[in-house]
């Protein structure tokens, strides 16, 4: 319960308190007792002693702004030079659906689910360092001995989860959420390869070589070496190469 309604509630309960002692305080004051006028000033009393403690209550339950304190120690563990060129980018939504169900006592089902929404970002492009060349300056020829194929060289990955449905005895753990999210994220790398994500990458890649030569006043004789791995895509440690 929040503190604003919690104050409605505190301050209806004193209207509703004030109401009751002036009825009681009318009652006392059609009595011929004696000791009416004292009981009056004291439930007046007590009226305006309640109302500062609820005032002071209320004072006290308002919502102060919350204390943050953040810190961070950034370690840089290694840095070298690289030659990495993004080609193609696409954007894929994966809907991710995981359930799973165990027995208690062998016997008890007991189940827990959840809906995955996976938005994600795939940067496709080459990289240098593979590629091997031979250049004629006679002939002012490039000639492609080796051009690697189209890597995934980042994923940018956003999960939302929605209808996550757990049991007393069935919770999600760190570890499962862990696994949802590696599950998913691979689910949507399979969904690029067999995407024409590496042909994009393939194609733009040769454009972007052949006019980069050509202003050098150079030749790409066989561009083609570059789109025969057009239906390759590996990510970019080298590994979970597949074809589309």
């Amino acid at each position: 319960m929040t503190s604003k309604k919690f104050k409605i509630i505190l301050w209806s309960l004193g209207i509703l308190a004030a109401v009751f002692l002036l009825i009681f305080l009318y009652q006392l004051t059609q009595s011929e007792s004696i000791n009416s006028i004292m009981t009056l000033l004291m439930l007046l009393l007590g009226l305006i002693l309640g109302g500062a403690i609820a005032f002071l209550a209320s004072k006290k339950l308002t919502s102060q702004p919350p204390v943050i304190t953040e810190s961070s120690h950034t370690i840089a563990e290694s840095m070298r030079k690289v030659f990495k060129i993004v080609s193609a980018e696409g954007q894929f939504q994966e809907i991710y659906n995981y359930e799973e169900t165990t027995k208690l006592l062998n016997f008890i089902p007991s189940k827990k689910k959840a809906l995955v929404i996976v938005q994600a970002k795939i940067l496709v492009g080459y990289d240098f360092e593979k590629l091997k060349w031979e250049v004629d300056e006679g002939t002012r020829k490039v000639r492609l001995v080796d051009f690697p194929a189209p890597e995934i060289l980042s994923t940018e990955t956003d999960y939302k989860y929605y209808n996550m449905e757990e049991q007393f005895f069935n919770l999600f753990s760190k570890e499962d959420l862990a696994k949802i999210q590696q599950n998913s994220k691979q689910q949507v790398i399979e969904a690029a390869k067999k995407s024409h994500l590496p042909q994009v990458a393939a194609e733009q890649m040769r454009t972007l070589m052949t006019e980069l030569l050509s202003s050098k006043n150079f030749l790409l004789e066989n561009p083609g070496s570059i789109t025969e791995k057009k239906d390759q895509l590996a990510l970019k440690d080298g590994s979970g190469v597949g074809r589309a």
